[in-house]
């Protein structure tokens, strides 16, 4: 009887490779899954206090919001996307997680407790955005003080990207605008393609269609997502930290362009194939237009940083003083 269990032990312990671990990594597993339930008890227990809301959950709260396009203004459906995304980049960089020099770092501490305050004042302002900012810092202030700052440097962007995760209301205020833009824009680029049309207000009028952009087409949407999918592809392919972040500002424009190219495509549907086809089916599916006009542009627009411009006047000057 003794022999089965031991063999069952073998078994199990050969499966899950625990015997190529040491006692110092066993450890180090069984700290770590403290910490994990730890986080997961107090932002799942007791990381709500909001009275309409039917869950103490933090993280069911953001669920919530990330599934909700009638009373949230805002599309954050990319939200469950984005820990997969942190945890690839991560997964990609592990070697150099491994390689790094690691020392306890007293600071974390400080940023521990600081975001351990953060939630806290959350809880009791009802706000639960800012507990979620708190989680964040957690994550990476842990890391931080048991590990040191070689380790957390390399989780300032998994870490930092997580804020595409939590729903901000503040960005709400930004649809507006951005229906006057697209608008302003759309009327813009139709009548220099050489369609006749004219804006009254957010409204696209012209003698062989009519499109109103509404505040679910003034591009809020799509600016969230693209910003979250600049942010990985400048981290990705940019060089220098500069160069990083103007691409991620680019961002910006980038989704403004998409959806402008969005009403021109809607504009032509409609001439071209009626106003209820364009302004109904079309209108409907041209949110592909719009991300295939952003890409592309995210795209060329990154290649255009990446080229070495003192190089390649070098090259064109020796290139047109050899032709001279």
């Amino acid at each position: 009887m003794n022999g089965a269990k031991t063999d069952s032990a073998l078994i199990w312990s050969d499966r899950w490779r625990l015997g190529a671990l040491s006692r110092t990594e066993l450890v180090n597993i069984g700290f770590a899954s403290v910490i994990i339930g730890f986080l997961f008890i107090l932002f799942h227990l007791l990381g709500n206090t909001v009275e309409n809301v039917n869950t103490r959950s933090a993280f069911q709260w953001m669920f919530a919001r990330w599934g909700d396009k009638q009373s949230f203004g805002a599309d954050y459906s990319h939200g469950y996307l984005i820990p997969f995304v942190s945890l690839a980049i991560i997964w990609h960089k592990r070697e150099e997680f491994f390689s790094a020099p690691k020392k306890v770092c007293q600071f974390g501490l400080f940023v521990v407790i600081t975001a351990l305050a953060m939630h806290w004042l959350g809880a009791k302002m009802q706000q639960t955005r800012i507990s979620l900012i708190s989680l964040i810092m957690l994550l990476w202030g842990i890391p931080l003080y048991f590990y040191g700052w070689q380790v957390a440097k390399l989780l300032i962007f998994p870490c930092a990207y997580l804020i595409f995760c939590v729903p901000l209301n503040f960005l709400d205020a930004l649809a507006g605008p951005l229906q006057h833009v697209a608008s302003t824009l759309g009327e813009a680029a139709l009548n220099g393609l050489g369609i006749e049309c004219h804006r009254v207000g957010t409204q696209l009028m012209s003698p062989y269609f009519q499109l109103n952009v509404e505040a679910p087409c003034s591009g809020l949407r799509s600016l969230l997502a693209m910003t979250a999918l600049t942010a990985v592809y400048a981290y990705a392919t940019q060089k220098t930290f500069i160069k990083k972040w103007a691409l991620f500002l680019f961002s910006i424009p980038i989704a403004v362009a998409g959806n402008v190219g969005r009403i021109i495509s809607i504009a032509l549907v409609s001439i071209t194939a009626g106003q209820e086809l364009g302004t109904g089916l079309h209108h409907d599916w041209s949110g592909y237009v719009l991300f295939t006009v952003a890409i592309s542009l995210m795209v060329g627009v990154g290649k255009l940083l990446q080229i070495n411009y003192r190089e390649f006047f070098r090259k064109w000057k020796k290139a047109y003083l050899s032709r001279s």
